[in-house]
């Protein structure tokens, strides 16, 4: 691309200088052959695209518009206009070449993370291969400064590990022993030996990828209609030029030399290269913009989207808060609190859910799994087993009336998990989950720019929801919700509420409600296969406050999508009048079709550049939040 680039710059560069340089010669002769060699030079490229596609059926393009004009203004003898033309639309389309490689790299920079192979232990040998060809189980050996190939589980080491690539952060994060790592990160200081636990098609890296090669093939609504709007303008500009030329000289209104120049010029201004060129361009720089902040947009469909939202839906567990749950309070009836902590520890041994594992590090003494029989996980409410030849239920009320049961009614904050002993209540253990440290800031940064409601989704209890709702500023909270009624209640908010509605969740349950929202936001990076596959949005972290930086993303991609569309619309239909009445010459039209061009691509490049003014003021409330 880069070489491709230069190799058209020289030629606009050779172009310039036989024009410049025809205008010192007084032969017209040699001044002409001058022109005519920056004419072929400048030229020819278009002339031979506007024949290939007269070929194959594609007869209203620009490279048509630019060839039929130009063809007129040398029949015309107006030989210095047509060398002008060509050349002012060869800068143009320079222009256009570099903004394209400009926002392909910010997307292709991603690439970057690709690992080219991996050091796998085998045999008490180390051995280079590819990373396709490592296997689940495999250990793999990370130097400083090299990427990390495949995602797996730390067994040897310490190091400071850069994960810009995959979340967009710049600090290093303090990895050891037990910590997983995902691919596409560097290894910063230290030798790591780590455990392969996914191939590399699973693979973050794999993964974001293939996130990142489909997300320029999605258009955004915008884009459709000027792909459209081109497809019938450029006809009708064409059959208007042709009326041009023809019906006022046959009414006797001038001469036929003055209305075809007229046509002509009238052909060089309708080019609709500035709405063609910049819109895509916006929309694609936006892309690139949202993934150097660890945002990935799956197309400019859903960049445009975000724009529009007035309704934001977020998951309770992992999303606002860190899904980190700790016991806080237990209590007892008919035994000591260590018997209850160890049946209820016991019961949830074979559990991946949180709030059993909370209960298993809460409880001191070991856990047998020889211990537990028939256990059986009933989403959204708890589990039951047979621990000793005892029945032992853990859950929510509802698990409780289930089982005949009659939990106390205790008012806490935290999440409560009532324990039934053969069908007796015996007592109760809170759980607390910590709120994310930008949670708050997100929910207040989100109703600046124009969020009018925020609503909080949760499976847990309604104190426990309310409370966390409170503290980070959500205005509607629906509680104890099983996760198929999650997708009824969002339907329910789509009916009530206009406006676009986000859903923003982590885990494997939010998958159907992701699917559903207007917009899906899958939290905390490419963990979750079925929540990165239905939804529309992956912000790479667990920060909520990344989607505030999306919606701002968004908003400025739109801005500057509506300032091209009137600008260049605008000085068009402008200038056209002008070269329809002749107070307009070809130089003017090189200007209403090139110039506009070059402003529109510049207006569209800036969208590449965002910068969030509100990081640093971000970054250091967090930090306040955490001390």
């Amino acid at each position: 691309m880069l070489m491709k680039l230069k190799k058209q710059m020289y030629k606009v560069v050779a172009a310039i200088f036989l024009f410049a340089i025809s205008f010192v010669f007084s032969n017209e002769y040699l001044s002409l052959s001058f022109l005519g060699g920056s004419y072929l030079l400048a030229g020819w490229p278009v002339v031979r695209k506007a024949f290939r596609n007269m070929r194959r059926g594609h007869l209203f393009d620009e490279n048509f518009l630019m060839a039929v004009a130009t063809f007129g203004a040398i029949a015309l003898r107006q030989y210095s206009e047509a060398a002008g033309v060509m050349l002012f639309y060869q800068i143009g389309e320079l222009f256009q070449a570099y903004a394209v490689a400009k926002s392909r790299r910010s997307i292709s920079a991603l690439m970057d993370i690709r690992p080219d192979y991996a050091n796998v232990k085998r045999g008490g040998e180390v051995c280079s291969v590819s990373p396709e060809k490592v296997v689940v189980g495999d250990i793999i050996i990370v130097k400083p400064g090299e990427k990390i190939p495949l995602d797996g589980l730390i067994v040897k080491g310490y190091s400071l590990v850069d994960t810009a690539a995959i979340t967009g952060e710049s600090v290093p994060r303090e990895l050891v022993v037990g910590d997983m790592v995902d691919s596409g990160c560097v290894v910063v200081s230290g030798l790591l030996e780590i455990e392969v636990r996914k191939p590399y098609g699973d693979s973050t890296v794999a993964k974001i990828l293939n996130l990142v090669e489909t997300s320029a093939s999605k258009k955004a609504k915008t884009e459709q209609f000027i792909t459209r709007f081109a497809r019938y303008y450029t006809p009708l500009v064409v059959v208007s030029a042709i009326l041009l030329a023809v019906i006022p000289p046959l009414c006797g209104w001038s001469e036929w030399r003055d209305w075809i120049y007229r046509a002509l010029t009238f052909l060089v201004i309708s080019c609709p290269c500035a709405l063609v060129i910049s819109i895509p361009l916006s929309f694609f720089g936006g892309i690139g913009a949202a993934s150097r902040y660890g945002i990935l947009v799956k197309g400019g469909d859903y960049l445009q989207a975000l724009a529009d939202v007035k309704t934001v839906v977020f998951d309770k567990t992992g999303t606002l808060t860190k899904g980190t749950f700790r016991v806080v309070q237990v209590k007892s009836m008919g035994m000591s609190e260590h018997e209850l902590l160890e049946l209820a520890a016991c019961a949830g041994v074979f559990s991946s859910h949180p709030v059993s594992q909370s209960i298993r590090k809460a409880f001191t003494g070991d856990v047998c799994e020889q211990d537990v029989v028939e256990f059986t996980e009933i989403a959204g409410q708890g589990i039951t087993s047979i621990v000793r030849g005892r029945k032992v239920a853990v859950g929510n009320n509802k698990l409780m009336a289930s089982e005949g049961i009659e939990p106390e009614d205790v008012m806490l904050a935290g999440t409560l998990s009532h324990v039934a002993v053969d069908g007796v209540y015996a007592g109760w253990i809170a759980i607390a989950d910590e709120i994310k440290a930008d949670a708050a800031i997100a929910i207040q940064e989100l109703k600046k720019l124009g969020v009018q409601r925020t609503v909080m989704l949760s499976g847990d209890r309604k104190t426990a929801a309310e409370s966390v709702a409170k503290a980070v500023g959500i205005d509607i909270v629906c509680s104890e919700l099983l996760p198929q009624h999650k997708v009824e209640q969002l339907e329910t908010l789509m009916t009530c509420y206009s406006g676009r509605l986000a859903y923003v969740g982590d885990g494997i349950n939010d998958a159907p409600v992701l699917a559903r929202a207007d917009i899906g936001v899958a939290m905390g990076g490419v963990g979750t296969d079925a929540a990165v596959e239905a939804s529309d949005v992956v912000l790479m972290t667990d920060e909520p406050m990344k989607l505030a930086t999306a919606v701002k993303i968004s908003r400025r991609t739109l801005n500057v999508v509506k300032q091209n569309i009137v600008f260049a619309l605008g000085i068009k239909f402008g200038v056209l009048g002008l070269g329809a009445w002749g107070m307009a010459t070809m130089w003017e039209a090189v200007f209403a079709d090139v110039g506009v061009s070059v402003i529109a691509i510049l207006n569209a490049l800036r969208v590449l550049y965002f910068r969030n003014k509100d990081r640093l003021i971000h970054n250091s409330s967090v930090q306040k939040h955490r001390q």
